[in-house]
């Protein structure tokens, strides 16, 4: 019998708050046991696994980015939405450095699945933010991956400490954000 007040949810989210503390590489099911009070096989009640945990960490970090991404972008458009995005996408990435590390090499089953829908969320958004640049619909899918790919690469360089120059890294961003700006807008 699960143990009072543990489920599912709360396994994966004190497994995400663990993996943003000590990094998704040294999340073990055992410390994850330990931070919650019960012995590691207790846990399989709830997760199969490290693999299926990791999985089920990846769903609750995109559908938080999805949900941080949607809500700042609401009634911006332009440079002001990419702003937005590009802030909300950094700040997630240093904040949740092992949850979101979950999400880089995804493997849906299907569009109905949990992490499918999860990571359509979070493209939504981004696409949200081209509609009111004039990317020809040929070329969506290029800028999609144009603004994901800087967002991501920047953050999570970021996050991991790999910006050691003397440059403010704030000042580095905006000029990453007014470079993206002028690009999709002169494309």
């Amino acid at each position: 019998m699960p143990r009072a007040g543990l489920d599912t949810d709360v396994v994966v989210t004190a497994a995400a708050d663990l993996a943003d503390e000590i990094g998704l590489a040294n999340l073990t099911l055992g410390q994850l046991a330990e931070r919650l009070g019960v012995k590691s096989p207790s846990l399989y009640k709830h997760v199969d696994g490290l693999a299926d945990l990791h999985r089920r960490i990846a769903i609750l970090a995109l559908t938080q980015l999805g949900d941080a991404l949607r809500d700042s972008l609401q009634g911006r458009a332009g440079k002001d939405a990419l702003a937005a995005a590009a802030h909300t996408l950094r700040d997630f990435v240093t904040a949740h450095p092992g949850r979101y590390a979950t999400t880089l090499r995804l493997d849906p089953s299907n569009t109905d699945d949990p992490l499918a829908v999860a990571g359509v969320r979070v493209m939504d958004s981004l696409a949200a933010v081209l509609t009111t640049y004039d990317v020809d619909p040929s070329h969506q899918v290029h800028a999609l991956r144009l603004l994901r790919s800087l967002l991501h690469g920047f953050a999570v360089l970021e996050a991991a400490g790999g910006f050691q120059m003397d440059t403010d890294i704030d000042d580095s961003f905006a000029w990453l954000v007014d470079f993206l700006d002028r690009g999709l807008r002169n494309r």
